[in-house]
C-alpha cells in the first residue's frame, strides 16, 4: 500500500504512511526544496499528546488542558464528576452579563479545541456556545464547572486499537424541543471507526 497523508499547518508537517521507501523519498525530495528538521515518530501536534504502544495509538491534549486551567483563574479549584449539572438548562436571561466578554468567548473557543480530543465534553460546549454574543456570570460558572470537569480526568483522550476495524459505525438521537429559549430540537450523534470513537 503507497498511501502517504501530509497534515500542513503553517510551517508544521506530519506526514503518515505505510511504505517506508516512499516515505523517505519524500523527505528528501521536500528537504531539497526546504530547510526542515525531522522530529522522528510524532509525539506532539498542535497541542495533540501522542502516545504509541503495542495495543494501540492514543491522543490526549493534557497539556493544553492544563494550560486552559490556568487560563480560567482554576488551579485551586476541586474537580467535578460530570461536564455539566443534572437537568439544569441555561438561559439567555439569566443572572448579570459579564462586564467583558472576551474571557468567556476565549475559554469556550479553547474548549472547542479540544472536544478534538474530548468527544464527552461536546454537548456541554455546545450548551455555553450558544451564549458567546451576550454572555453572563451563570454562563461563565457552567464553563468553568466543564473545566473542572477535563481536569479531574485530563489524560483522557481517543484510543485506537492496533488491530482496529476499518468499519464505521453512527448512531444519532435527536430530543424534542428541549432549548429553553426558542424550543428547537437538540441532535447527538457518535461516529465510530471500528471500536474507536472518532465523533
Amino acid at each position: 500500500m503507497s498511501i502517504v497523508v501530509l497534515l500542513v499547518y503553517v510551517d508544521d508537517i506530519v506526514i503518515i504512511g505505510f511504505n517506508s521507501a516512499l516515505l523517505v523519498q519524500l523527505k528528501t525530495h521536500l528537504s531539497e526544496s526546504f530547510h526542515m528538521k525531522d522530529l522522528g515518530s510524532l509525539t506532539n501536534f498542535l497541542g495533540l499528546e501522542v502516545h504509541r504502544s503495542p495495543s494501540g495509538i492514543s491522543f490526549n491534549q493534557h497539556k493544553y488542558a492544563s494550560d486552559l486551567m490556568s487560563t480560567a483563574g482554576l488551579q485551586e479549584a476541586t474537580f467535578v464528576d460530570t461536564p455539566m449539572e443534572l437537568n439544569v438548562k441555561l438561559r439567555r436571561e439569566e443572572s448579570d452579563l459579564l462586564a467583558d466578554p472576551s474571557l468567556y468567548r476565549k475559554l469556550v473557543g479553547s474548549l472547542v479545541y479540544l472536544t478534538i480530543t474530548r468527544p464527552d465534553i461536546s454537548f456541554a460546549i455546545q450548551q455555553v456556545s450558544r451564549f458567546l454574543q451576550t454572555p453572563r456570570h451563570l454562563h461563565l460558572a457552567a464553563v468553568h464547572r466543564i473545566i473542572r470537569y477535563v481536569m479531574g480526568n485530563s489524560a483522557r483522550g481517543l484510543f485506537f486499537p492496533a488491530n482496529n476495524s476499518p468499519r464505521l459505525t453512527t448512531y444519532s438521537d435527536a430530543d424534542w424541543a428541549s432549548y429553553a429559549d426558542t424550543h428547537r430540537s437538540i441532535i447527538g450523534w457518535c461516529v465510530f471507526l471500528g471500536d474507536a470513537l472518532i465523533s
